[in-house]
């Protein structure tokens, strides 16, 4: 009975489903699978789709509109939590870096005063032993937490699954190595780490937990899929550029354009949700350090640099050198590219193959060589004497030692002069950053300076970006763009004598423009230089050096992000697929390996001998009708296969397809969810007996009925697109089916909470669709295949 009624539903759903040849024949006119594991890559793919196989669509035959409606509150609760954990880690760094650097600065100012060769003594062992520390961090307890972690979680999101990115040991390298890297001064930012931070807490808050270091709860573990999981971290990372600037639109619209490649309207009010929480969590901290109890930190203001005082307007004549400002961020950001590509090969194929301990070394040089250069520069710069002091300003000169603010007297004969190399050298970044954006501040640096420290920072910046320190590219980035941006002000406001220019507005629009040449976003990085120096009049400005920047960028090279993740193995699927995909068509892009097809009943044996010779992660299933032809009825899984041997409780003594009447699934749906922290179950973990190996597999109630298919002659272009809109992971190339059963239309997609079809009445605009093909549809394809094959 069983048998016959298998042969009925084949037979029925034989124009869903292209007939394949035999499985020597596949490498060439069958499956086409890609297999995600690379020779000695360490990657693994993602599994985004939806596996609809037998236990979940018996999972989701239980759950009602109740369970449907918690599932969603839960949703948005972890978005809070992740906003809520993101701002804290955030004001934890932020905290710790300020309060680090204010200790520095003001015993460092105390020290020079009676000798400054003792205060360099103390301000280099400050800075290389906070450098010592993040080196030590990263290379002894978690290597996955150097570098900005950007590329990897854009490859997470992108559908590679890269081993250490979201534990729980990286967070907290993550964490406190910036505070080290950052705090000692090195030429880097604390932007790009916490991006990662938001990811880590959103993962980890996911699978509740890291069972490694017995923090683990089971209450929260509701989102064991792939998908699920990848909606959190997409919440994580926006809620990290939000923390990181302080701008919650601009994390938004940073989640949008530069790490995911899937996205929906659900998905974008819950990461809107989470980042404004972080902005509520930041501002709170904030407000509570305004009574000076955090120490250096202080108060602050919502805006990191507020430049809402300085130019009210701007001319038809500024547009020509602010066009010139853009092609100079393009050019220098593709340079910052491509010399940091060279450093960073060179570091890996020969620096760091040598140990940790030289990663160590190499930090330590790299913090002496940057506390020397920042420290002794301004020694040999001569100090200026201080301009008239303008009325209600708020701007001091010279500004009282191990203070913030503009014009640092260091190494001056007078107390009437300021040093302006050590205005923007001797500083934290993000005070030099205030300074150079200042309005009301004309003339302040000499353009040697500004070129002096062009050269020394960009240099140290390249230099520094790839060692074993968590370092992120942003404020390197702003400072590099609004040195030479100020300077191209100061020749502007000398040119056009009578107009009302601020050399800070063209600092401000240079930092747009190097991040814009240099990791090539627009519109998220539009909307975050917006928010942070609170002036909406310079947004036409903006985005016009972006777009140039960006332009002239495009024409030598990749974006930061993507030519660092090519570097590291990470196989990203870009936006746009290669112009040579145009001429090639999927037949040709599925040769490169041979399928290896399962038939329905397997026995066990023969499961575990093609897992252990070969790395696959799905196979094709097959059966045959009663005429013998071939038919593809699913997909199985790598994973799925060794979850059924690990349990046994599958297997069959006879060779037939099992009745799901008698033997009922045994297995729920979350089962088969890989552990997000570990690899999971190896074939080399499954101990099984002569009397396992001798038993049968019926693979229908667990295989995925339902995977994506495409004719082998569509272009590959095409085939591209859908792989990565979608989420992919693996993608069947067939023949072309023996004819057409139905055609759906946007009409058959509207329907109502009743079942019926909506009434809006659409115009056909094909033939193909008649009264026959109707009715086939309806009496051929009645019930899914699935549920023919288990009755």
């Amino acid at each position: 009975m069983l048998s016959n009624h298998l042969q009925n539903g084949i037979e029925s759903d034989n124009l869903l489903w292209s007939r394949v040849p035999d499985s020597d024949d596949a490498s060439t006119d069958g499956v086409g699978l890609l297999s995600s594991p690379r020779d000695g890559g360490g990657v693994d793919s993602l599994d985004y789709e939806v596996i609809e196989n037998y236990a979940y669509r018996e999972e989701q035959a239980h759950r009602g509109k109740l369970y449907v409606g918690y599932y969603v509150v839960v949703k948005w609760f972890f978005s809070l939590l992740i906003g809520i954990g993101t701002g804290l880690a955030a004001v934890f760094i932020n905290l710790s870096v300020e309060n680090f650097a204010g200790w520095k600065f003001a015993l460092t100012f105390a020290i020079i005063q009676k000798s400054y060769f003792a205060g360099f003594i103390v301000y280099l062992v400050i800075n290389l032993v906070l450098v010592f520390s993040s080196a030590y961090i990263i290379t002894q307890f978690a290597p996955a937490a150097a570098g900005s972690g950007i590329p990897e979680i854009k490859g997470y999101l992108n559908g590679i699954d890269i081993p250490g990115t979201l534990l729980f040991r990286t967070l907290i390298g993550k964490i406190f190595g910036s505070i080290g890297s950052v705090g000692g001064g090195l030429a880097l930012g604390k932007e790009g780490p916490l991006v990662h931070t938001g990811a880590c807490i959103a993962s980890l808050l996911g699978q509740g937990g890291s069972t490694k270091y017995h923090f683990n709860s089971r209450w929260p573990q509701l989102f064991k899929s792939d998908r699920d999981r990848r909606d959190l971290v997409t919440c994580g990372c926006a809620a990290g550029v939000a923390a990181a600037f302080r701008a919650p639109v601009g994390g938004v619209l940073f989640a949008l354009e530069e790490v995911t490649s899937w996205w929906r309207s659900q998905l974008m009010w819950r990461v809107f949700f989470t980042s404004a929480i972080v902005a509520v969590v930041v501002r709170t901290a904030m407000g509570w350090c305004k009574s000076g109890i955090c120490g250096h930190f202080g108060g602050g203001g919502f805006i990191i640099w507020d430049v809402s005082d300085g130019q009210d307007d701007y001319y038809f004549k500024e547009l020509l050198p602010m066009a010139v400002i853009g092609v100079i961020g393009g050019l220098l950001g593709a340079l910052f590219n491509q010399l940091t590509y060279y450093m960073t090969s060179w570091r890996r194929n020969y620096l760091h193959k040598k140990g940790n301990r030289v990663k160590i070394y190499e930090a330590c040089i790299i913090s002496c060589l940057t506390s020397a250069i920042s420290f002794g520069l301004p020694l040999l710069r001569k100090c200026s004497p201080c301009p008239e002091t303008v009325p209600d300003s708020g701007i001091e000169c010279p500004r009282p030692p191990g203070m913030y603010g503009n014009y640092v007297n260091f190494y001056c004969k007078t107390d009437n002069e300021y040093n302006d190399l050590a205005t923007i050298f001797f500083n934290t970044q993000d005070d030099a950053i205030r300074n150079l954006f200042s309005a009301k501040t004309m003339r302040e640096f000499s353009a040697q300076s500004l070129l002096t420290f062009l050269a020394m920072f960009y240099t140290l910046a390249v230099v520094t970006f790839g060692t074993a320190v968590p370092a992120g590219q942003f404020v390197p980035g702003i400072m590099i763009g609004s040195t030479y941006g100020r300077l191209v002000g100061m020749f502007v406001v000398r040119f056009y004598k009578k107009l009302n220019i601020e050399e800070g507005t063209y600092a401000l629009l240079g930092a747009a423009s190097f991040l814009g040449g240099s990791m090539r976003m627009t519109v998220s990085l539009c909307v975050i230089m917006v928010e942070i120096t609170n002036n909406l009049k310079l947004l036409p400005l903006i985005m016009l050096v972006l777009l140039v920047s960006k332009a002239v960028g495009d024409a030598f090279n990749e974006g930061l992000y993507e030519v660092q993740a090519r570097l590291k193995g990470i196989p990203l699927l870009e936006s746009r697929p290669k112009y040579h995909m145009r001429q090639m068509v999927a037949k040709e892009a599925c040769q490169s390996q041979k399928v290896i097809s399962l038939p329905r009943v397997i026995r066990v044996a023969d499961v575990a001998s093609i897992l252990r010779s070969n790395k696959h992660n799905g196979f094709p299933v097959i059966d045959h009708t009663r005429s013998g032809e071939t038919l593809v009825i699913g997909i199985v899984l790598r994973s799925h296969l060794l979850v059924l041997l690990q349990s046994k409780v599958d297997f069959q003594h006879s060779p037939l397809p099992c009745d799901p009447s008698a033997r009922p699934i045994r297995h729920r749906f979350s089962e088969f969810a890989k552990p997000v922290s570990s690899k999971g179950l190896c074939i080399e973990d499954i101990h099984l007996t002569s009397d396992d190996l001798d038993m049968y597999i019926d693979l229908a109630p667990f295989l995925n009925p339902s995977p994506y298919v495409v004719p082998e002659d569509m272009s590959l272009t095409k085939v591209y697109n859908l792989f990565r809109q979608l989420g992919l992971r693996h993608l069947f190339v067939v023949p072309r089916p023996s004819r057409v059963i139905g055609l759906i239309t946007r009409k058959d997609l509207l329907i109502e909470e009743n079942g019926e079809s909506s009434a809006v009445e659409l115009q056909q605009s094909t033939s193909v669709r008649g009264r026959y093909s109707e009715t086939a549809t309806r009496t051929e394809a009645a019930r899914p295949l699935l549920d023919d094959l288990l009755g």
